[in-house]
């Protein structure tokens, strides 16, 4: 789907990524996270052919992304952080625009508004900018492209609307669809990806599935007085850690303490990470 090779990107002199490689394949939902700056939007831009690298390529279904062919825009919807909408209702947009992308479902738009508790008669303009979002969220899944992107989806969301917006994208899911949500409230997309890609000091520091994650470390509360341990942070009632894995023993992912961890440098825990199976077994 997605094959990104030694690509290199900046702004002026200022280099933002380093000779990145990265695949991400359909049938996921990516989790793009970084720290503010890291270049979590820039990459996306890349991806969508917004932006061009300085070196490198980025391909999207084996084709060029710099060179935004109809086909290729007709496959992909970028949600963007900042969203400008016209002066017309939800219906009204979904007419003049709908019929760019082939596959756009009318009634699955609606629905998803409905879902959303926004209507579709009002104009946008005078929506919420929570409820412009979740219009516009609501058309990038209804187009059915097979790559949807967005960036920073749940910036201005209620706590209500971010739970609904994890199981409308949850069933929008297709074995041929790609699905890829950068943010840095990590915790808004509990429960709703199943790969995490982190991006930090201009590299891919990470790109697993949860499942994978699980079978390398875990995540758990220990005693405050523990000190075996590959990354903790204080609670009250001992320590939130990440731990050496153990035979026969399954944790869910703690994603922000596990993003927490990577951003502070902890090399060993990236390299239990990244180890393979086999080395693991050795």
């Amino acid at each position: 789907m997605i094959e990104l090779s030694q690509l290199t990107f900046g702004y002026g002199k200022q280099k933002l990524f380093d000779n990145i490689t990265l695949s991400l394949k359909p049938g996921h939902i990516y989790g793009l996270l970084g720290m503010n700056g890291a270049g979590k939007s820039t990459l996306l831009k890349n991806i969508a052919g917004l932006v061009f690298p300085w070196s490198g390529t980025c391909t999207v279904n084996g084709v060029s992304a710099a060179k935004r062919l109809p086909s290729f825009l007709q496959e992909l919807f970028f949600v963007p952080e900042e969203i400008y909408l016209p002066a017309l209702t939800a219906t009204k947009f979904a007419d003049s625009t709908g019929h760019f992308y082939p596959k756009f479902d009318n009634k699955q738009f609606i629905q998803t508004l409905a879902d959303f508790d926004v209507p579709a008669d009002r104009p946008l303009t005078k929506l919420s900018y929570g409820q412009q979002k979740k219009v516009l969220i609501a058309f990038g899944l209804a187009t059915n492209t097979s790559l949807l992107i967005m960036d920073e989806p749940t910036n201005g969301l209620d706590i209500p609307s971010k739970a609904q917006f994890r199981k409308v994208v949850a069933s929008a899911l297709t074995d041929d669809r790609c699905i890829v949500i950068s943010t840095h409230q990590v915790r808004d997309l509990d429960n709703l990806i199943d790969t995490v890609v982190v991006l930090h000091n201009q590299q891919i520091v990470l790109n697993q599935s949860l499942d994978e994650i699980v079978e390398k470390v875990n995540f758990e509360t220990i005693p405050a007085n523990s000190t075996n341990y590959l990354y903790a942070e204080e609670n009250i009632s001992g320590l939130n850690a990440i731990t050496q894995k153990t035979e026969g023993s399954y944790t869910k992912v703690d994603m922000e303490l596990l993003f927490n961890a990577i951003i502070t440098n902890n090399k060993t825990l990236t390299d239990a990470l990244n180890q393979t199976n086999h080395e693991q077994h050795v």
